[in-house]
C-alpha cells in the first residue's frame, strides 16, 4: 500500500502553523508564541540585539545534499552566530517559510524541528513567523539576543596592538562544499572527509564564546560567514586598522582539521588546502580582537595581530585573490547605500 503524502497545500497555512506550533518547545521568556498575530517576549536587558538572514534553495542549500533537519539547523546557525558575534546571548528567532504548494508537509516540519533544535542548543527558541507560497523554498529568519547589561561588541573597536583570535572551526564547510559539488553525495563519502561534509551540512558555531569574549574584554568581533580574510577585512575597515594573519597559527586542532583538509585537497587535485581556511565561509566561527594584555579564553586560538594601517595581509604580504564570498562584487556600494538610506527626510522611498 502506497504511503499517503501530505503536502503543505493539503494542510493550508493555518494547518501548517498549527502543526509547527504543536511541535515547538516553550520557554519562560516567551510570553506569547506561535499562533497569534505577533509574539511577546521578555527583554531583561531593556535592549534587543536583532539580525536577519535570507536562505534561497539552490543558492544557500540543496535538498539533494542535506536533510531537512540539516537545512533547518544551518538556517538557524547563520543567524544565531551573528547574535553571538555581538557578545549577546541568543534568545529567540522568527521564521518565515515560502515554498511550492506540493512540498511535503513532513519535510517542512523537519526543517522547523532542525531550527528549534539548533536554537535549543544556543539557549533560544522559535517565537513565531509566517508562511507563503513560492516557486522554490525560501527561509527568512530573524534572530534576537540579550546583552545582559554589557555593551555590544561591534566591528569598530579593534586597535593597534590587539591580538586576533578565532573560536570554532575554519575551512571545513568550504572543503565539504567543494567535495559535494565535485563528486556529489555518493562520491564524497569516506572517513577522512566525513567531518568536512558534516561541517557544510550542519556547522557548529561556538555560541557561548561570544558572550564569554565580551566579558573578557574583546574589542571587536565578527562571525566568519563569508571567509576569514573577507570578514577580518570588515573589522579592519570598520576599525580603520590593519590586520595580519599568521598561517603557522592555522594548523592546529580543533581550529583546523589539517589531515581531513589535506585528504580532501588530494581527492580534488587542489594545490593547497589552506585556501579553504583563509577564504572559505559557512563555518560560522567567531573572530575577535583582544588587548594584548588580556588572555583570550581557552577555546580561542590567536592567529594574528592588529597594527596601524589598512586592510588585511597574510604573513606580512598582501593576499593575491578574493578574501571570500561576495554577493554583489560590482554593485555592492550602490546596494548598501540603498539599503541604509531607504527613505529621505520627508519619508519618500528612494528605491
Amino acid at each position: 500500500m502506497r504511503e499517503a503524502v501530505i503536502t503543505i497545500a493539503d494542510l493550508g497555512e493555518f494547518g501548517l502553523i498549527a502543526a509547527i506550533a504543536r511541535d515547538l518547545p516553550g520557554n519562560e521568556d516567551l510570553i506569547i508564541g506561535v499562533g497569534d498575530d505577533a509574539a511577546v517576549l521578555r527583554a531583561p536587558d531593556g535592549r534587543v540585539v536583532a539580525t536577519t538572514d535570507l536562505l534561497i534553495e539552490g543558492r544557500h542549500f540543496r535538498r539533494e545534499w542535506s536533510s531537512a533537519e540539516d537545512i533547518g539547523r544551518k538556517a538557524a546557525a547563520r543567524n544565531l552566530s551573528d547574535i553571538a558575534a555581538m557578545g549577546a546571548r541568543p534568545t529567540a528567532v522568527l521564521v518565515s517559510f515560502a515554498g511550492p504548494a506540493q512540498t511535503r508537509a513532513d519535510w517542512v516540519l523537519a526543517v522547523v524541528r532542525g531550527i528549534a533544535a539548533e536554537c535549543a542548543g544556543a539557549g533560544a527558541y522559535v517565537a513565531g513567523g509566517d508562511t507563503s507560497g513560492a516557486r522554490i523554498v525560501l527561509l527568512a529568519i530573524t534572530a534576537l539576543g540579550d546583552l545582559a547589561g554589557r555593551p555590544a561588541v561591534t566591528r569598530r573597536g579593534a586597535r593597534p596592538g590587539d591580538v586576533v583570535a578565532v573560536a570554532g572551526t575554519l575551512g571545513s564547510a568550504a572543503a565539504g562544499f567543494a567535495l559535494l559539488e565535485a563528486r556529489g553525495v555518493s562520491g564524497a563519502s569516506g572517513a577522512d572527509v566525513a567531518g568536512l561534509i558534516a561541517g557544510h551540512r550542519r556547522p557548529q558555531p561556538p555560541y557561548q564564546e561570544g558572550p564569554h569574549a565580551a566579558e573578557l574584554g574583546a574589542t571587536a568581533m565578527i562571525d566568519v560567514s563569508d571567509g576569514l580574510l573577507a570578514d577580518l577585512g570588515h573589522v579592519a575597515a570598520a576599525s580603520d586598522v590593519h590586520i595580519d594573519v599568521l598561517t603557522d597559527r592555522l594548523r592546529s586542532e580543533p581550529l583546523v582539521r589539517e589531515s581531513a583538509l589535506s585528504a580532501a585537497a588530494t581527492m580534488l587535485g587542489e594545490a593547497d588546502w589552506l585556501r579553504w581556511v583563509l577564504t572559505g565561509g559557512d563555518d560560522y566561527a567567531l573572530a575577535a580582537t583582544f588587548p594584548r594584555a588580556a588572555v583570550p579564553p581557552a577555546h580561542w586560538a590567536v592567529i594574528g595581530a592588529v597594527t596601524a594601517g589598512h586592510g588585511v595581509s597574510v604573513d606580512g604580504r598582501e593576499w593575491a585573490g578574493r578574501g571570500g564570498w561576495d554577493h554583489f562584487p560590482a554593485q555592492l556600494p550602490f546596494v548598501i547605500d540603498q539599503l541604509l538610506y531607504v527613505t529621505n527626510r520627508w519619508g519618500a522611498c528612494l528605491i
